[in-house]
């Protein structure tokens, strides 16, 4: 909320003086601070009402009648996190404090839930052993490796709440525990976290099988947890949604150089040569948007991968769509990928 500094009020006012401020922000509540901007306490309409019942005459201090143990949130708190403390504590306004207490913004309630909100569940696939990055993965799951600061399976949900996500699911097999610890619940982050443990590795679609798919009535966002992308999440929930079809794949488009010169031919006859061409494919990227459906196709326990998981539903007459990503991607599989990415968060993080 921009107007945040219209609601401030001096420790010293008086009652009159702080509805004033009230009146003229229009913000429904008024923050009090000290000179330094030091957050004292709030006053809203309803403590304004308790305090006129009371008897108290308008020269009363408002240090007298405000709330002096607000809910407060942090300035580098993600919307979900600020919501859902707003709707645990019931509050329409949530002032935000620096890590010295110092008012620094006001959010809203309204203002955050027009931000949009999606309840589209999202499984991030964690389980795996990372083989390709030991040593590196010897002590750590590679989804917890740090990429920058952070690990790269917060970068990938920081991405998901950035856009308004909620719902994540989480499958563990590695170093469970290690992953555990870190996500707890989703409850620092604002958000709904729950696993499920896939007892021996089932291929890259397998744990799908293992999701209460009965409570999903929205496209599941399915991504693998090794992949730093910018990808545009609102435009794949988009295309998903404005193409019929039961899936939709993710796909990045790869180039390979043949290193000699090439000869067509017929017989013995040469028809063209072409010096080493350039041959271009469209791979995996390893992002994909199911309809709920398709997962109660997956017994419970069946190891199986998502290429074959797809190829049923083409095979049995249903569309998969595919759809191209342009934006930054890189795929943590070896040892220079995960060096290369050191170098390139930044790019990730404001691409």
């Amino acid at each position: 909320m921009k107007q945040w500094h219209k609601a401030l009020v001096n420790r010293d006012a008086n009652l009159e003086q702080a509805i004033k401020v009230l009146d003229k922000a229009a913000l429904r509540i008024a923050l009090v601070v000290d000179p330094k901007g030091i957050l004292l306490g709030t006053l809203t309409d309803g403590d304004v009402r308790r305090a006129l019942l009371k008897h108290f005459s308008m020269e009363t201090p408002v240090e007298q009648v405000m709330n002096t143990s607000p809910k407060t949130g942090k300035e580098n708190w993600t919307e979900n996190r600020i919501l859902d403390v707003m709707r645990r504590y019931k509050v329409l306004q949530l002032p935000l404090v620096d890590n010295e207490e110092k008012i620094v913004g006001l959010a809203s309630l309204d203002d955050v839930l027009n931000k949009g909100r999606h309840d589209n569940p999202v499984f991030l696939m964690a389980g795996g052993f990372g083989t390709r990055l030991r040593p590196l993965t010897n002590t750590c799951p590679k989804p917890m490796l740090k990429v920058g600061d952070k690990p790269i399976l917060e970068q990938i949900l920081l991405n998901f709440i950035k856009a308004g996500f909620h719902n994540f699911y989480i499958s563990v097999h590695y170093m469970p525990e290690i992953i555990k610890r870190h996500f707890g619940d989703g409850e620092d982050w604002g958000v709904r976290i729950r696993y499920v443990h896939e007892a021996e590795p089932l291929g890259t679609a397998g744990a799908l099988g293992l999701l209460p798919h009965e409570e999903f009535e929205l496209p599941v966002f399915v991504m693998n947890g090794d992949l730093l992308t910018s990808l545009n999440i609102h435009g794949l929930l988009e295309f998903h949604e404005s193409h019929e079809g039961v899936a939709t794949m993710c796909v990045r488009e790869y180039e390979q150089q043949i290193p000699y010169g090439v000869v067509t031919s017929q017989g013995s006859q040469i028809l063209s040569m072409v010096e080493k061409p350039v041959h271009r494919f469209f791979i995996n990227a390893g992002v994909y948007l199911l309809d709920p459906k398709i997962l109660r196709e997956i017994r419970k326990g069946e190891r199986i991968d998502m290429p074959a998981l797809l190829d049923e539903q083409i095979e049995k007459g249903k569309v998969v769509n595919m759809f191209p990503v342009h934006e930054h991607w890189l795929d943590i599989g070896r040892i220079d990928d995960f060096y290369q990415a050191q170098t390139e968060i930044m790019e990730y993080m404001h691409g």
